[in-house]
């Protein structure tokens, strides 16, 4: 907020870390538990937007808001506004499986939501839900120009990281923000390499492989600008 920031976004499970499997039980909150609590009263203590990254959600809270489910566990991510008051939750919908037990411990969302923060419509995906284009799409349906992605992708799939982040922005014509964790934990290394692609899909800025702060500017008028130059969302005929 010193600096002149609008948002400040962290990375996934940034409480637990996500290969702690065996403290998904032993950690998750209610959504109005400590976290999600701490950092909306951040929020407004420094009149700064916030997406809390993501924390395990216990869904059986009985102030858990806007279950899926009645029970069980959720990797869920709350966006607060600069006053501090919820704007957005999104409990990630396509669960890892592949060396992970996120899909056998944790309950998958359905919905999704949008926010307005200053002059931009914002949605929220969370790590490997950047696999998976058509969720993009259907928040692009409607309205967002801004997708935030709180991860924690490991080294071993660089290559995609980079490639999926900025196809999502360049298809979807829209800005995309990966907020991705950084150093290891047991066997597992994630990358960093956070970035913010702008609706051409150039890098406006990224982080190393290191614990980094990472600040850039994005205008709203770029991405009507891009789509009405060159209107593929227009001409798509799915």
């Amino acid at each position: 907020a010193d600096r002149g920031a609008d948002l400040v976004a962290l990375p996934e499970l940034f409480t637990v870390g996500y290969f702690a499997f065996d403290l998904y039980a032993r950690t998750a909150e209610p959504f109005a538990g400590e976290t999600f609590t701490r950092l909306r009263e951040a929020a407004a203590d420094h009149d700064i937007a916030v997406l809390a990254g993501s924390i395990v959600e216990d869904l059986s809270a009985t102030d858990s808001v806007d279950t899926p489910a009645d029970e069980g566990l959720a990797n869920t991510a709350a966006l607060f506004d600069a006053d501090g008051d919820r704007q957005l939750v999104y409990r990630k919908h396509h669960l890892f499986g592949y060396e992970s037990a996120e899909s056998e411990l944790l309950v998958p969302g359905e919905r999704l939501e949008t926010a307005t923060i200053g002059d931009f419509t914002v949605g929220v995906t969370t790590c490997y839900d950047l696999r998976f284009p058509e969720l993009y799409r259907r928040l692009v349906d409607d309205g967002v120009e801004v997708v935030l992605v709180p991860s924690a992708w490991p080294y071993p799939r660089i290559e995609h990281w980079k490639t999926l982040s900025r196809a999502r922005a360049i298809e979807n014509q829209a800005y995309v923000a990966t907020i991705n964790g950084a150093g290891e934990f047991d066997d597992a290394t994630l990358l960093g390499r956070s970035s913010v692609y702008d609706p051409w899909g150039v890098s406006l800025a990224s982080s190393g492989d290191e614990p980094a702060l990472v600040i850039t500017e994005i205008d709203p008028e770029t991405v009507g600008a891009v789509r009405a130059e060159f209107p593929a969302l227009r001409d798509r005929r799915l």
